[in-house]
């Protein structure tokens, strides 16, 4: 059966409305990424600009591949902590950032429907079952990776004036953050919505949906953005695979989601 996509365009708009007006929604979307990828480098280059004394990066860039630890050592010990933490440590928070928007939004798919008590119409509505499913995903798809980007601006915007002083000239964005963000990114941001959608289909509000999803998430988390910091030293074809693998699995969670839904049993659960 083939998606209407005007159908699916209509509810989009209509959720994205509702998502604004609402505080949990928002907040996260807009706090944690500006603490994680505003204040933070603008906290380290601070700190690189400021230290009497800054902390010897030996035992770190031991552990670094040959060619790029010779490249930071060479550089004085200010430009060091900038060019190691705000370059390749900091990695793993933007993979935090979108699966944690991707959650909040997918927790509140089904499960806000439910705590505004507008779930009822909605099911009543003459839209196909797919069409309904495919719109819930692409609302916590959408502006999460919209978010991504944005926030991704942000902190190159933030990281290369407080680097300035240090380093003397920009260094964000490379090519390798490039990728990690416009490829990388919207698969995690898919794997993490592939859980949390099926959850808040079952679950009875948000704050269950989200309490019941965090012990799945948690490892997603750990097993995706662990390795991320990996994928800025690794040879760049190792890139696009690995968004190939996660997009992978997050479309099999997002498959199987869509041949479990049932209106019935959503409704059951109101």
């Amino acid at each position: 059966m083939r998606i209407d996509w005007s159908i699916v365009g209509a509810l989009l708009r209509r959720d994205l409305a509702a998502a604004r007006r609402s505080k949990g929604v928002v907040i996260p979307m807009l706090v944690v990424p500006v603490v994680l990828l505003v204040l933070l480098p603008t906290g380290i280059g601070w700190y690189a600009r400021t230290a009497t004394a800054p902390p010897d990066l030996s035992a770190v860039l031991g552990r670094l591949p040959g060619s790029l630890a010779r490249s930071i050592a060479t550089m004085p010990p200010a430009a060091q902590i900038v060019q190691l933490v705000l370059g390749y440590l900091v990695a793993p928070l933007f993979l935090i950032v979108p699966m944690m928007i991707s959650s909040a939004l997918a927790a509140d798919a089904f499960a806000g429907e439910k705590e505004r008590r507008t779930l009822e119409t909605l099911l009543h509505l003459p839209i196909d079952e797919r069409d309904l499913f495919v719109e819930k995903v692409l609302f916590a798809w959408l502006p999460t990776v919209g978010a991504s980007w944005i926030c991704f601006a942000l902190f190159s915007v933030s990281a290369n004036v407080v680097a300035w002083p240090v380093l003397g000239h920009p260094f964000m964005p490379t090519w390798r953050w490039v990728g990690l963000i416009t490829l990388v990114a919207p698969s995690v941001a898919a794997l993490g919505l592939g859980v949390m959608v099926r959850v808040s289909a079952r679950a009875r509000s948000t704050q269950e949906a989200n309490q019941l999803g965090g012990a799945v998430i948690m490892p997603l988390i750990l097993a995706t953005v662990g390795q991320s910091s990996a994928l800025l030293i690794l040879p760049s074809y190792w890139m696009p695979i690995t968004a190939v693998v996660i997009t992978g699995l997050g479309l099999i969670l997002v498959r199987g989601g869509l041949r479990r839904f049932d209106r019935d049993t959503v409704a059951a659960r109101m």
